[in-house]
């Protein structure tokens, strides 16, 4: 049997091992994690993510990473003691350890047959699964069992073993992080209408260099967006996801990546509650983050930006690109107007200095 120190190696000597798997025509499963208490939901998630492969990769996230995501108590334990557990259960045959944000780079040097992903996630809001399923391969959620959860698991201990009256919460303990909800077209990229053709796809100047910025001061960078062309038969998800990818390589490459994209497929006629100005994507980016919105803008180029964000209880933030806020949609006034998202994010830099 491997002894857990032996499945422990880099990213980029997984890389060959993977494609000479896939020569042979086995199946390569790839998760990721912070993993930092282990308990019995990830040994069950685990176990059945290899049950649907030949082989098991897990990465996990690098100390410096979760700080970043799960605020400066996480991680409990360190990168090197997290890799070690996991590659101690004899459903996983290599781990590696990992400091981006997101999965991009894993998916797109590894190019595992499945991606796995724990069920409290839709494929929709995964910013890999477009570039997954862009090489022929699949994305399969996996429910965790109910009831476990590292979070709950920390706040049973500082519930125990707190001194009386100084119980609290990990989620209070650790603090939320500020949000900037963007619109895409229009603010992001250069607006063409019903954008689905990747080659036509055009990064609005300084708009990625704005996101590391606001990156860098710590925000949550969260992309909500209308997509009623999906809905009307204009064009399918895989499209949408499509030019997603070219996006998410442009951020990538100003060294800055994108936590979270919700977009609403529906036409105006659906009535459904994630369409902007609806505060759907915002309240489902609140359940799944933790999330400081007084802190928090809402940056958009129309008036649906700005209603959302007052629905919501959010600063916006109108830029000048895309329409400009002269679609005349809706009564709503912003408590910022920028030039381009990269003036926005100095608006609000200077407006907290």
């Amino acid at each position: 049997m491997k002894r857990s120190t032996e499945k422990i190696t880099s990213r980029e000597e997984l890389v060959s091992v993977l494609q000479n798997l896939h020569s042979m025509k086995g199946r390569s499963g790839y998760t990721s994690g912070v993993f930092d208490i282990v308990h019995a939901g990830h040994v069950d998630y685990l176990e059945k993510a290899r049950a649907e492969c030949d082989l098991l990769v897990v990465g996990i996230n690098s100390d410096v990473s979760v700080r970043e995501n799960k605020g400066s108590l996480r991680p409990i334990n360190g990168e090197s003691e997290r890799a070690a557990v996991i590659a101690g259960l004899a459903c996983v045959d290599h781990v590696f350890i990992f400091s981006e944000r997101n999965n991009n780079k894993n998916v797109e040097l590894l190019q595992p047959s499945i991606y796995f992903k724990a069920g409290d996630y839709s494929k929709e809001s995964l910013s890999s699964a477009a570039m997954v399923e862009s090489y022929g391969g699949k994305v399969r959620l996996i429910p965790f069992l109910k009831g476990y959860g590292t979070t709950s698991t920390i706040n049973r201990i500082v519930e125990r073993f707190s001194p009386a009256g100084d119980e609290g919460s990990l989620l209070e303990m650790q603090g939320k992080k500020p949000a900037v909800f963007l619109d895409r077209d229009g603010t992001l990229n250069e607006p063409v209408e019903y954008l689905h053709e990747p080659h036509k796809f055009k990064m609005i100047a300084g708009a990625a260099e704005a996101l590391k910025l606001f990156q860098d001061k710590g925000y949550y960078l969260i992309i909500v967006t209308n997509q009623p062309g999906i809905g009307l038969g204009y064009f399918s998800k895989e499209e949408f996801f499509s030019v997603n990818k070219v996006l998410l390589k442009a951020v990538s490459e100003a060294g800055a990546s994108i936590d979270k994209i919700y977009f609403c497929p529906h036409s105006k006629a659906d009535n459904c509650s994630c369409r902007k100005p609806q505060t759907g994507m915002i309240r489902r980016a609140v359940k799944e983050l933790n999330i400081d919105l007084e802190k928090s803008f809402v940056i958009g180029d129309s008036t649906a930006d700005l209603m959302l964000a007052k629905k919501s209880g959010i600063k916006s933030v109108l830029v000048q690109t895309g329409n400009g806020g002269k679609d005349g949609l809706f009564d709503a006034a912003p408590d910022l107007v920028a030039d381009d998202l990269l003036k926005a994010a100095e608006l609000i830099f200077n407006s907290h200095s």
